[in-house]
């Protein structure tokens, strides 16, 4: 208990010096953002995910088995625009590797105005989900999780992918004690997991209000976290985290 709860405060608040510095916090920061866009996408736009394409091609193949309640068009055009937003994402991180800090710092920003125009969307279709609605906001969000995909995966922090927890709750329970495993950073994967479920939580709660209420919460975040971390890399563009 007590080497969990030490590794998850060092995720939380990384030692002067780490390696990988402020990025762990702020990956738990956009795996909360995964949850909420999930949310939005799944209870809100015909039972799709614009971020955990494992879901989206079972529903996939579920819709086109004929199963009721999943549209095979709405999950192929998810897959296609994650696709789309992780090529583009791997373009995107392959011409900025110098610093590890602005290149997450960009993304999001890209991701913040991705992310207000679905909101945009939503206003105008005055929250009712019609094809003119429904078929944007998967687009949009769909790039905005492919980029952010594709970009994570260049930084490569151990543990913290932003969308996917299957391998993440494999590594918590295989490298157990009583599995024989050394369990390392059991903290961080945990935090992991339970960012992914207060996204998800919160997301389905402001729903309730509305579709822009939650591409709100989800901008706002995005746009504080890709300032705060702009900030940090700009002060100290030599820090250690900073390196590719």
């Amino acid at each position: 208990m007590r080497e969990l709860l030490a590794d998850a405060i060092r995720t939380l608040v990384p030692p002067k010096g780490d390696r990988h510095g402020p990025l762990p916090p702020l990956m738990l920061g956009l795996t909360v953002v995964t949850g909420l866009v999930d949310a939005v996408s799944y209870l809100a736009l015909g039972h799709v995910f614009v971020a955990n394409m494992t879901g989206n091609v079972v529903f996939l193949g579920f819709a086109l088995a004929g199963a009721q309640g999943l549209s095979a068009p709405a999950s192929a055009t998810a897959l296609a625009a994650f696709l789309i937003g992780a090529a583009v994402g791997g373009r995107f991180g392959a011409g900025r590797t110098a610093h590890r800090g602005r290149l997450l710092a960009a993304t999001m920003a890209v991701q913040a105005l991705l992310v207000a125009s679905a909101l945009g969307v939503a206003l105008a279709g005055h929250d009712r989900v019609g094809a003119a609605v429904q078929y944007p906001l998967i687009v949009l969000l769909g790039l905005a999780m492919g980029l952010q995909n594709a970009v994570v995966r260049r930084l490569a922090v151990p543990d913290l992918t932003t969308t996917v927890l299957t391998m993440t709750l494999t590594g918590l329970a295989a490298d157990a004690g009583p599995a024989g495993g050394a369990a390392p950073r059991p903290g961080r994967r945990i935090l992991s997991v339970l960012a992914m479920f207060l996204g998800a939580l919160v997301g389905a709660a402001l729903l309730r209000t509305g579709i822009p209420l939650a591409l709100g919460v989800t901008l706002a975040l995005l746009i504080l976290a890709a300032a705060g971390l702009w900030r940090l890399s700009a002060s100290d563009p030599a820090a250690p985290w900073a390196a590719p």
